[in-house]
């Protein structure tokens, strides 16, 4: 089997489901016709019983084989989202150490989407492909500040303090934590804007 091959089937089952355009994306990017050769590799994948495909969805999404999720479920749009978040990770630069979809804490009271090491900062990432309310929002947030205050994330390898958590989602939520730090946006560029706001061009005076 091909290195890229077994990368792909390996995305899959960290990610449960990825679109062909997002395989594109994560892998053949760099070159003159991504899709095509996406198209090519997740058909032999597929021809050779490695990977399964929902081939209703439009462009075709792929499964690791077998699934962990259902193909016609709920969940995948869900887990397509995380998957278009971390694109969004990637396309922003800064080095992405490692990355885990829904990493389970405190016994699985405790379910990020994600948790990412990415520009040298460690992320509990929360991805709305839904309105929550807010009453929803604070259970959440009631968990992490329980896992904040238990020290049990102390024993986390990677973590030197408690990481960052960020909610991607269209509405903002009235956030009351203590002790670390919660940002939301609509999006990695949303967020990049909010912290890197970009500087006016200089405008040129010319006095004649």
């Amino acid at each position: 089997m091909r290195k890229r091959d077994r990368l792909i089937i390996e995305a899959l089952e960290q990610f449960r489901a990825l679109s062909r355009d997002q395989v594109a994306a994560m892998f053949y990017g760099h070159l003159k016709c991504p899709v095509t050769n996406a198209n090519f590799a997740l058909k032999r994948l597929r021809d050779r019983g490695y990977i399964e495909a929902n081939t209703n969805m439009q462009p075709y999404v792929y499964f690791p084989k077998p699934s962990r999720i259902k193909q016609d479920g709920q969940k995948v749009a869900h887990f397509l989202k995380i998957a278009d978040f971390y694109l969004q990770l990637e396309k922003a630069g800064g080095n992405i150490k490692f990355v885990h979809i829904e990493p389970q804490y405190m016994d699985n009271k405790l379910r990020p989407d994600m948790c990412v090491h990415w520009r040298g900062k460690v992320w509990f990432v929360e991805i709305q492909n839904s309105h929550y309310t807010h009453k929803v929002m604070n259970e959440k947030l009631k968990r992490y500040q329980t896992f904040y205050d238990s020290g049990e994330w102390k024993e986390l390898p990677f973590a030197k303090k408690f990481p960052f958590v960020w909610i991607v989602a269209d509405h903002k939520y009235k956030i009351e934590v203590d002790g670390f730090r919660v940002f939301q946006s609509k999006s990695v560029d949303d967020f990049l804007q909010q912290i890197e706001p970009v500087k006016p061009k200089e405008i040129k005076i010319v006095v004649g």
